[in-house]
């Protein structure tokens, strides 16, 4: 008996790394590994017809928990990266995965990120081991590029268009704290950056989709690749200021160490820094203020015509509206 179902555990892998060779996928993207978060994907256990594949919407953990409890093989937790980078990254690309369908506001990065098997390429695994399977991903392959092309269409149809002060505009993922990175582009720079050029956008998918460097190295600064760069980066030309800011929701503001960080990063560059930490509301904004670094400036954005110094002695002194009245 239990040969007899080892044996069906390994014939179910073998069939996913075939259907996967036979997707044109590369080796290491058709390996144990990656037969075995297909399998995970399709929930399919190993006595198991492939017509009864399903399209569970799984994270990585759960994947790694799956196969472990149906396929007795255990992987170490830190396997998670290998099964994201050499496997699920590359099947979401080649339109075979589905990436947060419940909510494409998720962030990529989300530890509630989950995957789904794409209803056509359901179709056709179901089919897999029979006499359809030939001629079912003979018409497969021919249309995988326009299935591909939807996708990528129906993602860009939600991503979020941001109008730069230069009057360009770019695109950004709905995730994360991408809202607020568009209401800091859109509202307050027109407010405290005027004219300013914007040298960086941290997409929360691609963290370098807007940069340039070019101008950033004309200002002295050159950032290695794997930097942990703000979320947006603004040139003030008026005053040669460059802003670097941190657009906050769930986590991240300016703390000691990332001021130290910062100023670090940008270190010999010709232009002052000025270091802000953007907040949607007061009320995310209370959850961090005893972690917010001193010499740094706060801009909520549910009150957008007013900054918050962290400082005190700089600015001390009245208002224009509480002077005295001069008779």
């Amino acid at each position: 008996m239990a040969k007899t179902k080892q044996s069906e555990r390994e014939k179910k892998l073998k069939g996913a790394t075939e259907i996967l060779r036979a997707l044109g996928f590369a080796p290491k993207q058709s390996n144990e590994v990656a037969g075995y978060t297909l399998l995970a994907l399709l929930d399919l256990k190993p006595g198991q017809s492939w017509a009864e594949a399903a399209a569970p919407m799984r994270g990585i953990t759960p994947i790694i928990d799956f196969v472990a409890v149906a396929y007795r093989v255990r992987y170490a937790p830190n396997t998670r990266e290998t099964i994201r980078d050499e496997a699920v990254k590359y099947f979401v690309e080649s339109g075979l995965l589905l990436r947060n369908p419940d909510d494409q506001a998720r962030p990529t990065n989300s530890g509630k990120t989950v995957y789904q098997i794409e209803a056509h390429a359901l179709k056709l695994i179901r089919t897999f081991d029979t006499l359809e399977w030939s001629g079912k991903l003979k018409a497969y392959l021919a249309s995988r590029d326009r299935i591909r092309k939807e996708l990528v269409r129906d993602r860009k149809l939600a991503r979020i268009p941001v109008r730069l002060p230069s009057g360009k505009t770019v695109t950004i993922s709905p995730g994360g704290q991408n809202p607020l990175i568009k209401t800091v582009i859109e509202e307050f720079c027109p407010r405290f950056v005027a004219g300013g050029t914007v040298l960086y956008i941290g997409d929360a998918e691609d963290k370098f989709l807007h940069l340039d460097a070019d101008y950033l190295k004309q200002l002295g600064v050159a950032i290695p690749a794997p930097a942990k760069m703000p979320d947006v980066v603004v040139h003030d030309t008026r005053h040669n200021w460059l802003l670097l800011i941190e657009a906050v929701t769930s986590a991240g503001p300016v703390d000691g160490k990332r001021r130290k960080e910062l100023k670090e990063l940008f270190a010999g560059c010709t232009a002052g820094l000025v270091i802000v930490t953007a907040f949607a509301n007061r009320e995310v904004m209370r959850s961090f203020l005893t972690q917010l670094s001193w010499e740094t400036e706060v801009w909520v954005a549910e009150d957008p015509d007013h900054l918050i110094h962290f400082n005190g002695e700089r600015f001390l002194g009245p208002y224009p509206d509480v002077l005295p009245k001069i008779a």
